[in-house]
């Protein structure tokens, strides 16, 4: 049986904007994250709607804003140009910041409930001890937080890696810069190429699978850090 070749091109596009979409991710949603666990602020209902938007707003929606902002004209995009002789619409940094924004809270609420958990105590306790709030955060509430620093890595890399309708709108569909695994299917798909749009979704199936298997099998194994 003779198997259809593949262009991996927008595999590996898909996984580079997926790790790097993560990392700015876990600098973005840690400080968000626990501002929403320690404050008490009337502004934390607010801050938290803005990060859940992403779950409940179509992502044609989310996409076509982003490219008005993202286009030479748009408050960020213009600026951008100007500076760099480059757009951010159609790009590959383009994609990330929508990534980014479209994956916000696939990281933010699983740092966030960790945080919640942890409680207030270890942080004035190190403290107490001598230790700097920074010092103390990163020496005690990190490593009591793992679980769900890698609930967050790995739901936030699964969904980049399955994104369509913001990228489409951000990033359209250019070979080798924009095109990433979800818009390859829907390319295969459209001009009947059933063969290559099944090995490519059912790699997508696999993969998702595995990634909430193992989430849930580590998180099984490592104790509940609570106060």
């Amino acid at each position: 049986m003779d198997f259809p070749l593949m262009d991996i091109e927008p595999i590996w596009l898909s996984l580079q904007l997926a790790g790097v979409t993560v990392v700015i991710l876990l600098a973005l949603g840690t400080p968000i994250a626990w501002w929403l666990a320690q404050t008490q602020s009337r502004s934390r209902v607010v801050v938290e709607a803005l990060v859940a938007l992403p779950l409940v707003l179509p992502p044609t929606v989310l996409g076509f804003y982003l490219l008005i902002l993202l286009g030479p004209h748009g408050w960020v995009g213009g600026p951008v140009q100007a500076l760099t002789g480059s757009a951010l619409s159609f790009s590959f940094a383009g994609l990330v910041l929508a990534s980014t924004l479209y994956s916000l809270p696939f990281v933010v609420q699983p740092l966030h409930s960790a945080f919640e958990s942890i409680g207030k105590n270890p942080m004035e306790t190190a403290q107490s001890l001598g230790a700097s709030r920074l010092d103390a955060f990163f020496s005690v509430i990190t490593p009591l937080a793992r679980r769900g620093y890698l609930t967050a890595m790995v739901l936030g890399f699964a969904h980049t890696l399955g994104e369509f309708g913001v990228v489409l709108m951000v990033g359209g569909n250019i070979p080798g810069k924009t095109k990433v695994i979800s818009i390859e299917i829907y390319d295969r798909v459209e001009v009947l190429e059933y063969a290559q749009a099944h090995i490519l979704s059912a790699g997508l199936l696999i993969f998702s699978f595995l990634v909430l298997v193992m989430v849930y099998s580590v998180n099984r194994r490592l104790p509940m850090q609570v106060t």
